[in-house]
C-alpha cells in the first residue's frame, strides 16, 4: 500500500525537498522517517508545504525582478577600474579581479553586484578594455564594458 509522505531532503531517485511522493508503506516507516528524510503528508503539513512553496516563488519572482532592474542600469555602461601600472607599460601590478569590478560598479553606478556573479575567466592583468558578462539571475545576462586605466600616482 502507497503513503503519501514529504521529502525534508534531497533523496537520490526519490526526489526533492518539499516534494510530496508515494512511497510504499514500510520503507517510510522504517527507512525515510527515522532518518528524517520525511514527514507524513496529512492536511496541516501539506498546507505548511504549500505556503512554504509559495513564499519560494515569490522570492524567486522578487529577485529576478531585482535582477532585471540592475541589468537595466547596467546595460550599454562602461565601468572605470584604476590600476597601478608600470611606468611605460600596459603591464598592471597585481591583477584587476571580480572583487575590483564589483567595487567599481557600485561606487560609479550605485548598484551592488555580487562578485561571484561577475563572469570573469580571470584576473586583468594590463590596461585595456574588457568585456565582462554578468550572470544577474538564471535568466538575466547583461555585458558590461570594464575600462583598466592607469591610477595616477602623486610624487
Amino acid at each position: 500500500m502507497a503513503t503519501k509522505v514529504i521529502l525534508t531532503r534531497d533523496v537520490p531517485s526519490l526526489g526533492k525537498h518539499g516534494e510530496v511522493v508515494n512511497v510504499s508503506e514500510g520503507y517510510a516507516r522504517n527507512y525515510l522517517f527515522p532518518r528524517g528524510l520525511a514527514i507524513p503528508a496529512d492536511k496541516g503539513a501539506m498546507k505548511n508545504v504549500q505556503l512554504q512553496q509559495k513564499r519560494v516563488a515569490m522570492r524567486a519572482e522578487k529577485e529576478a525582478q531585482e535582477a532585471q532592474q540592475t541589468a537595466e542600469v547596467l546595460r550599454g555602461k562602461t565601468v572605470t577600474v584604476r590600476a597601478h601600472a608600470g611606468k611605460g607599460t600596459t603591464k598592471l601590478f597585481g591583477a584587476v579581479t571580480a572583487q575590483h569590478i564589483a567595487e567599481a560598479i557600485a561606487q560609479q553606478y550605485h548598484v551592488k553586484v555580487d562578485k561571484r556573479k561577475i563572469g570573469l575567466l580571470e584576473p586583468i592583468k594590463s590596461l585595456g578594455e574588457y568585456e565582462v558578462t554578468l550572470h544577474l539571475h538564471h535568466d538575466v545576462n547583461v555585458t558590461l564594458r570594464v575600462e583598466v586605466v592607469p591610477q595616477e600616482t602623486s610624487a
